[in-house]
C-alpha cells in the first residue's frame, strides 16, 4: 500500500491556514503511538538542556514533531530537513506564519550526505531509517553531526512483526519502506560501529500497541486507500475507536515489552 498519497492529501487540507495545521499536529500526536515513546523520552532528556540547544529533526516531514520541540523551550534552536521540497516549502511558509522561522528552520537534504560537524545536542529521527538503504552511512553523519555528550534518538519499526510484516512471504504494509523492520541487535552493532559509545534499545508497539496500531491507523488507511469517502466517515469511527486506542496507548508506554513491532533507541556520543 503507497501510504504517501494518503499524507499529500491530508497535507492538502490541513495547509490551508495556521490553525488547521496546529489541529492536524495535535491528531498526530493523539493517534501516532511513536509519538508517545518519542515524547516521554524528550520530556527526561529536555532536564539537562534548558540553555542554548540546537537540534536536528532528521526527516523532518510534516514537521510536528519540530512543532514540538519548538514548544519545550525558547532557547531551542531546531533545523528540520527532507528529500520533499513540497514539505519543506510548507513547513518554512507554516512556521513563519506562527512567528517560529527565527528559531526553527527546515531545508532540503539528503540525510546520506547531509554532515555538521558538532553541531547538534539531539537527533532526532522518527520512522525514517526503514525508507533509506544505505544506513550505516546516515549513522555515520549522525555520529558527525552530534556534540560530544550529544544524543540520537531514533523510532523504527522491528523486525518483530515491523511494517505488518510476519512472514518471509509477507510483504510490507507500506510500500515505501525498503526494509520491513531491524533487528535490535543489528542495529545496535551498527550504531556502535560508527562510533556511538553507549546504545540503548527497546521494544515498542507490544501487545498493546500492535492492538492500538490496527484500530487508529492500520484500519483507516486502509479505508481510505479504498474510497475518499471514508475521509468523511473517519471522524465518526475516531469517535467510538479511539479511547480504547488510548487506553491501549497508555499500556505500550509505560509497559516493558519482551518484544515489539517497533524500536525506540538512544545512542549517545
Amino acid at each position: 500500500m503507497q501510504y504517501d498519497p494518503i499524507k499529500k492529501n491530508l497535507g492538502n487540507v490541513f495547509n490551508k491556514l495556521p490553525v488547521l495545521r496546529k489541529l492536524f499536529y495535535v491528531l498526530l500526536d493523539l493517534l501516532l503511538l511513536r509519538t508517545w515513546h518519542i515524547k516521554k523520552v524528550i520530556r527526561s532528556w529536555k532536564k539537562k538542556y534548558k540553555h542554548e540547544t540546537h537540534i536536528l529533526d532528521a526527516g523532518s516531514g510534516f514537521g510536528q514533531y519540530s512543532y514540538y520541540l519548538s514548544k519545550q523551550s525558547s532557547n531551542w534552536h531546531i533545523t528540520g530537513v527532507d528529500v520533499k521540497t513540497e514539505q519543506i516549502d510548507d513547513c518554512n511558509r507554516f512556521f513563519k506564519q506562527i512567528g517560529k522561522s527565527g528559531r526553527v528552520k527546515f531545508r532540503y537534504a539528503d540525510l546520506t550526505s547531509y554532515t555538521r560537524d558538532s553541531a547538534y545536542d539531539l537527533i532526532l529521527s522518527v520512522d525514517v531509517m526503514e525508507h533509506i538503504e544505505e544506513d550505516v552511512l546516515v549513522f555515520q553523519n549522525f555520529y558527525q553531526s552530534l556534540k560530544n555528550g550529544g544524543m540520537l534518538l531514533i523510532s523504527t519499526p522491528s523486525d518483530m512483526g515491523g511494517s505488518d510484516v510476519h512472514s518471509d512471504h509477507e510483504h510490507s504494509f507500506i510500500d515505501e519502506h525498503v526494509r520491513d523492520g531491524y533487528n535490535i541487535i543489528d542495529i545496535e552493532d551498527k550504531l556502535k560501529f560508527v562510533g556511538f559509545s553507549k546504545v540503548e534499545a527497546k521494544y515498542s508497539y507490544g501487545k498493546p500497541g500492535k492492538i492500538s496500531w490496527k484500530l487508529s491507523m492500520k484500519w483507516p488507511v486502509l479505508m481510505l486507500n479504498t474510497s475518499k469517502l471514508f475521509y468523511v466517515i473517519l471522524p465518526f469511527y475516531y469517535i467510538v475507536a479511539y479511547p480504547f486506542s488510548y487506553l491501549l496507548n497508555y499500556l505500550d508506554v509505560n509497559l516493558k515489552h519482551e518484544s515489539g513491532t517497533g524500536l525506540i533507541i538512544k545512542a549517545y556520543k
